[in-house]
């Protein structure tokens, strides 16, 4: 079944979510909902802690980076927490290159790279993407 939270997503990802399907599959739901109000409700509830500070960290960055892209009313509180910020850089692609890891670390979404996670400029990208500025 498809999470229709972050919370929901962030607990199939502790337990170790076999097909990694569920950050995914909640980026489908929040990007089809039809209202501001629905989106919201999405992020409102804070993820319990995982035990991998990656993830905790990632979960805020979701949070905010979705709340900007949106235009939502605002960032839900708990994204800004101290447990939701890496202390060491975590470059997410595979490739251990220099020239990657340089090219993350610019190219990163600040709400990403505050956090010291860097990732590709569009890192939540889906095919059923579609901003609020977009008719």
């Amino acid at each position: 079944m498809r999470p229709n939270t972050l919370t929901e997503a962030f607990e199939r990802m502790a337990a170790g979510d076999p097909h990694g399907t569920a950050l995914p599959e909640f980026l489908d739901t929040f990007y089809l909902a039809p209202t501001e109000e629905l989106r919201m409700q999405m992020l409102e509830d804070e993820p319990a802690p995982t035990g991998d500070a990656r993830l905790d960290a990632l979960a805020g960055a979701v949070a905010e980076y979705l709340s900007v892209q949106y235009k939502l009313p605002r960032v839900p509180g708990w994204a800004f927490a101290p447990s939701r910020y890496l202390d060491d850089p975590w470059h997410v692609s595979s490739s251990a290159d220099a020239g990657m890891r340089e090219y993350l670390t610019f190219a990163s979404p600040a709400e990403f790279r505050s956090r010291n996670i860097f990732t590709e400029e569009r890192p939540l990208r889906r095919a059923r993407t579609r901003l609020a500025t977009s008719p």
